[in-house]
């Protein structure tokens, strides 16, 4: 008898444990999501810029923002930039993707581990 309460004080913090684990891979994951829609935000803005840049005469006056200031630029290197940053977005969407399904992953594994829990209790409980 000595050890039903103890198995269940056990079962109970693994429960627990478990529980703020997946409540942090949700949070996380959530985090993800709006770190990807940011990315995407911006890839969309420098896609609709660079088309708005091609479209300027080569001789065209267009300016870089630095920090707080502009500087005087080429189309063409204002093209290479805005691909350069709408490649950069595309890298760390890849590697959020990524990370997400990692989260995913752990999140159903948790959820297993704790359906595994529930059932040992459930066969404890019968026997």
């Amino acid at each position: 008898m000595a050890t039903i309460p103890t198995m269940d004080l056990a079962l109970k913090r693994a429960f627990t444990e478990m529980q703020v684990n997946k409540i942090e891979t949700t949070k996380k994951l959530k985090m993800l999501d709006l770190q990807m829609d940011m990315l995407k935000t911006s890839k969309k803005k420098y896609s609709i810029t660079a088309a708005e840049v091609a479209d300027l005469t080569e001789d065209a006056s267009v300016y870089s923002s630095v920090g707080r200031m502009f500087v005087l630029s080429t189309v063409p290197d204002i093209c290479e930039e805005l691909k350069t940053k709408g490649e950069k977005c595309e890298n760390l969407a890849s590697q959020l993707d990524e990370k997400k399904v990692f989260l995913i992953k752990c999140l159903k594994e948790q959820e297993d581990n704790l359906r595994e829990l529930v059932q040992q209790r459930k066969e404890a409980d019968s026997k």
